[in-house]
């Protein structure tokens, strides 16, 4: 971002040099007379008309005076409202015009996940659920099979009881789908039908793994503490968690048949804000083309990411396009001449007072305003009735996943299996390589038999 510009805010505008009180020269520098005695007078100064004025009105302390320390000395002037000081004699100050904050929420934001996504890995346990999986499969099942059930935990001797699925379950290093889904992840049906309303709040503090949460992270603490620092922690924890809702709203509507988890819809409304507060602040920077272009390009690179497979992009779209708007709310800077104006010596007024907002500012309020409350009330009572956009939209899943000779955006994953089930025996038919196998097991209606057994036929 670049900085602030400002004139000093002690510069009076040259319409107010009239209001100055009038400096009359000392005695001295009038015209010498010599008087009846011959010696040489100062003739006393022309009076001046003598005419009934209102008094301003001067507050106690103004009466009194600065009050003089032990030294006999005048106390260093205040602070400004912007966080500056009158410099002295012979010194120079930055001028800051707003208010500067000391970031907390965001790093309260960062521990909240991170404690979260431990929470999920005690949950998770996924050294018990291997063992349970192994039993239930039993004998009649290849050795690979078994092994793999009972000993297909990441770094299991390390970290016991949060010890991370298989690879080849998650690549991301984390939990299991259940197990996020039992922690609040978002999923369609359950919100529309059931009405669990706050699976659209708790999904942006979920994670799918390790590197999932690093990378959101790391994300939060570089945008986040500056758009603290600027704006304070109010208007930015505001910010956060309603874009984060916009973003799984969106995502609710079209990615019905799967789950979501994070929080960059959060993040991108983060982004989205950035854009909007240096529209909606034009007039205060400078090198405006160049911070534009630049951050447009971030966020270019940042969507283009979303075109991947197993990415919701569609929570990154419904995040950034909800910070925007909340940007022209929020973050809305109140122009210089006001700032200077209100920081002016005692006595020295301008000829003519200054708004505090500019015109385009408020119009620009009131459309993004008007916006996001029709934006939100729609997208509710789309998702209360089971809408599902992509089927009335054709061309949106290009939105979330773009196919190309790398990757297939339709290809089901690595360890999905179809499963059909006759008594205790069990047929499986994974989706990837096509191979087909039947088992016969104890407990063919234990999910986490089955998600192990079709581990060992993908693999």
């Amino acid at each position: 971002m670049t900085k602030n510009r400002g004139s000093p805010p002690f510069l009076p505008p040259p319409s107010s040099v009239a209001c100055l009180p009038l400096l009359l020269p000392k005695p001295s520098h009038f015209p010498r007379h010599k008087s009846a005695r011959g010696a040489p007078t100062n003739p006393p100064p022309p009076a001046e008309p003598r005419v009934a004025r209102p008094r301003p009105a001067r507050t106690r302390a103004q009466a009194r005076g600065p009050r003089r320390g032990p030294t006999g000395l005048a106390p260093a002037p205040a602070p400004l409202a912007g966080g500056g000081a009158m410099p002295r004699r012979g010194e120079t100050q930055e001028f800051r015009p707003f208010r500067r904050w000391f970031p907390f929420l965001v790093p309260l934001f960062v521990a909240a996940n991170i404690a979260l996504f431990v929470r999920t890995m005690y949950v998770n346990d996924c050294p018990a659920h291997a063992a349970a999986a192994a039993a239930a499969i039993g004998d009649s099942v290849g050795g690979a099979a078994r092994a793999a059930a009972a000993h297909g935990c990441m770094l299991e001797p390390d970290l016991g009881r949060y010890a991370f699925q298989p690879y080849k379950e998650n690549p991301l290093v984390g939990p299991t789908s259940a197990t996020l889904l039992e922690m609040g992840a978002l999923e369609t049906g359950k919100v529309a039908r059931d009405h669990e309303w706050w699976r659209l709040i708790t999904c942006i503090w979920l994670h799918a793994g390790v590197i999932h949460i690093l990378a959101n992270m790391l994300s939060l603490l570089m945008i986040g503490i500056r758009l603290e620092k600027e704006f304070g922690f109010l208007r930015i924890g505001t910010l956060y968690v309603i874009s984060g809702v916009g973003g799984s709203l969106l995502s609710a509507l079209f990615m019905v048949s799967n789950i979501s988890v994070g929080a960059s819809g959060a993040l991108f409304g983060l982004l989205g804000s950035m854009l909007s507060e240096l529209i909606t602040n034009w007039t205060i920077y400078e090198n405006k083309c160049a911070a534009l272009l630049t951050l447009v390009m971030i966020i270019v690179i940042n969507l283009a990411v979303g075109i991947l497979p197993h990415v919701d992009n569609f929570a990154h779209i419904g995040g950034f396009v909800s910070g925007f708007f909340l940007g022209f709310v929020l973050l809305m800077r109140p122009q210089f001449g006001y700032i200077n104006q209100k920081n002016s010596r005692l006595g020295v007024h301008s000829a003519t007072p200054k708004s505090k907002y500019k015109i385009y500012q408020i119009v620009l309020l009131v459309i993004a305003l008007v916006i996001l409350i029709c934006g939100f009330i729609t997208g509710f009572v789309l998702l209360m009735h089971g809408f599902d956009a992509s089927q009335q939209c054709s061309w949106c899943h290009y939105l979330s996943c773009v196919p190309t000779s790398q990757w297939d955006c339709n290809k089901a994953p690595s360890n999905y299996c179809l499963s059909s089930q006759l008594g205790d025996q069990l047929n499986l038919t994974c989706q990837s390589t096509g191979k087909t196998e039947t088992y016969v097991i104890s407990s063919p209606s234990n999910p986490e038999a089955v998600k192990h057994l079709c581990l060992g036929l993908c693999s």
